[in-house]
């Protein structure tokens, strides 16, 4: 018996390390939200209201717990890569160029990271993958479909 090649072995486990990523990238932006809205981890709270900061720490909230629990994850996280985007161009772009001279390194990597989301999905470990497909004999996909198979 062969042993497969790794890409195949990494490839395979895609959809977990997705998964894993969404819960990570969930969590911290839930915490950033947290932070804002609560004024929680040694961050003092916004005032209720306070535009734009308040309005996004509830959005990064709301949409980092939909992410990280895998609920509306698509939609969630094209709303939190945007807010990001906002959140870049609007206060940190003055400041200098690049993100390590304006101190925006993390809006844009949540941004991204968001993205990446959008256009691959919420990976394992999404509990909308619990209940989609039941009472219509579909199973989860946890790997890439091999071609025989299609």
């Amino acid at each position: 018996m062969t042993t497969p090649p790794v890409g195949d072995w990494l490839t395979t486990r895609q959809p977990f390390v997705l998964g894993l990523f969404r819960i990570v990238l969930g969590l911290l932006f839930t915490s950033e939200g947290a932070a804002t809205v609560f004024g929680v981890l040694d961050r003092k709270a916004s005032s209720t209201g306070d535009w734009p900061f308040w309005y996004a720490g509830v959005i990064e909230l709301v949409c980092g717990a939909l992410v990280l629990l895998g609920i509306a994850t698509r939609g969630a996280a094209f709303v939190s890569s945007g807010i990001m985007a906002f959140a870049y161009f609007t206060e940190h772009q003055q400041d200098g160029l690049f993100p390590l001279q304006n101190g925006g390194l993390a809006p844009v990597l949540f941004c991204w990271g968001f993205l990446l989301i959008v256009f691959f999905g919420p990976g394992a470990f999404a509990l909308a993958g619990l209940t989609a497909g039941r009472g219509r004999g579909a199973r989860p996909v946890v790997g890439p479909v091999a071609e025989e198979s299609r």
